[in-house]
């Protein structure tokens, strides 16, 4: 590794000390930090993976966990966003496992009652019910029974 490469390691090491990145990001920001030479971004990353600093099923745990909890997203929008950012598909079904049903089932309901009250007395509040749920990422199934 030359000594831009080990400018570019460090300070990536030190972004994913602080947050989690998925390989796909980091590959990205080594890939513009060394002016698109793909072949030097490609060993800062595995530099990276080895050294455990990036790793796809821990970024994939703990996204799935934040927007499931915070943001209050359902496992279909979190699967596309994760497969989006690259993540294989056995790593986002573990990553979708470790989101507490429960808390998705209250953090549902309590998206809805907000949604319902804002919709007082629109006489399409069925319709708009499930189509904000759907865009949230939830499947009818669960919409179905805070209807």
């Amino acid at each position: 590794m030359d000594s831009e490469q080990k400018k570019v390691l460090d300070r990536l090491e030190a972004q994913c000390s602080k947050r989690e990145y998925c390989v796909s990001d980091v590959r990205t920001k080594a890939f513009k930090a060394l002016d698109g030479d793909s072949n030097r971004a490609a060993e800062v990353v595995d530099s990276l993976v080895k050294d455990k600093f990036v790793d796809d099923a821990r970024y994939a745990g703990a996204f799935a966990r934040e927007k499931s909890a915070l943001t209050g997203w359902g496992v279909v929008k979190i699967r596309y966003a994760l497969r989006a950012k690259g993540i294989a598909p056995e790593t986002i079904a573990e990553a979708l496992e470790d989101i507490d049903a429960g808390k998705a089932a209250d953090k549902l309901e309590k998206l809805m009652a907000a949604k319902r009250k804002s919709l007082e007395g629109d006489p399409q509040i069925k319709l708009k019910l499930i189509k904000y749920a759907l865009t949230r990422g939830y499947e009818y199934d669960e919409i179905q029974e805070y209807l």
